[in-house]
C-alpha cells in the first residue's frame, strides 16, 4: 500500500500495510477493537502486520514509550479481528478499527502495560471517537470479547479503568471475588445457566441461551473476566462475575440516534 496521511495528529509515524481491502458495504467504524501484540518485541510486531505474507494487519500500533505508528487508513478495512462476534454480526473488521498494544502476552512473559503507552491508547480513542463521531462506550473491546475461545488479549491486565475514567468504554466496579453465593461451574445445567447465558448475550457476547454450561459458555465468561472482572479469572461463573455483568447489563448505554 502506497504511504498515506495519518488520520490523527497523535500519530509519530505512518508504515503501511499491504494487508487491507475496502469495508464491506461501505461500512462506518463504530467500534474500536484493543489487541496486544503478543510477540517478543514491538519491531517484530511491525514487522509482520507490514508484511503480505502475514496477511494480518492493524490501523494502529502503540508501543511501549506512547509512539503510535498507524499501518492502514480509517476508512480502509485492516485484517486483525479474524473469526469473530459481536452483538450479531461477523464481520467485525468491516466495522471496527484495530489497536495492537506492543506487549508479549501471555506466550512471552505478560508485561503490566507502562501507564505512558495507556496514555497514548486513551489519546489515540479519543481521537477516534472525537473525528469519527459517537462510538458507544459498550463497542470498545478487547479481541478476547469477540473471539474468547482464539485468543487472550489484551487480557486480564490492560487497564480497562482508567480507559473507563477518561471517558472510553463501559466500565462497572467489579463486585468483590471473594462473595458468597451461589457459584455456576462447566458441566452445570440450569435455569440459572440460561439467564447467565441471556445476560452474556444481551451484552453482545456469542453465546446461545441453552441451559447448558458447555465450553464456549466457560470460554465467553473466561472472555469477560479478562475484561470486567480481572481479580480472578477461572471460567467458573462465581457470585462476583454474575453481579457484575448484571451491572453491566444494566448500565449499558442507550443506541445512538
Amino acid at each position: 500500500m502506497a504511504a498515506f496521511q495519518p488520520d490523527s495528529f497523535v500519530v509519530a509515524d505512518v508504515v503501511p500495510s499491504p494487508n487491507v481491502d475496502e469495508r464491506a458495504g461501505g461500512r462506518r467504524p463504530d467500534l474500536i477493537l484493543l489487541h496486544y501484540t503478543g510477540m517478543q518485541t514491538g519491531d517484530a510486531a511491525l514487522e509482520r502486520l507490514t508484511a503480505a505474507e502475514s496477511r494480518v494487519s492493524a490501523h494502529y500500533v502503540v508501543f511501549e514509550d506512547g509512539r503510535i505508528v498507524q499501518c492502514v487508513p480509517e476508512a480502509k478495512r485492516a485484517w486483525h479481528a479474524g473469526v469473530s462476534f459481536w452483538a450479531g454480526e461477523t464481520d467485525i473488521n468491516s466495522c471496527s478499527i484495530g489497536i495492537e498494544i506492543v506487549n508479549p502476552g501471555h506466550e512471552f512473559g505478560y508485561a503490566d502495560f507502562p501507564l505512558r503507552q495507556t496514555a497514548a491508547v486513551i489519546s489515540l480513542c479519543k481521537s477516534i471517537v472525537t473525528r469519527r463521531g459517537p462510538i458507544r462506550p459498550d463497542r470498545v473491546l478487547a479481541h478476547s470479547d469477540v473471539a474468547p475461545s482464539r485468543k487472550q488479549d489484551p487480557g486480564e491486565k490492560f487497564p480497562w479503568e482508567l480507559l473507563s475514567d477518561s471517558g472510553i468504554g463501559h466500565w462497572v466496579r467489579p463486585a468483590p471475588a471473594n462473595m458468597d453465593g451461589v457459584k455456576l461451574h462447566p458441566g452445570d445445567r440450569s435455569d440459572g445457566v440460561a439467564r447467565l447465558q441471556r445476560m452474556l448475550a444481551t451484552y453482545g457476547y456469542g453465546v446461545e441461551e441453552t441451559g447448558q454450561y458447555d465450553d464456549k459458555t466457560r470460554d465467553v465468561i473466561t472472555a469477560f473476566q479478562r475484561h470486567f472482572r480481572p481479580a480472578r479469572v477461572d471460567g467458573i461463573a462465581d457470585p462476583s462475575t454474575q453481579m457484575t455483568l448484571r451491572a453491566l447489563v444494566d448500565t449499558r448505554p442507550p443506541p445512538l440516534g
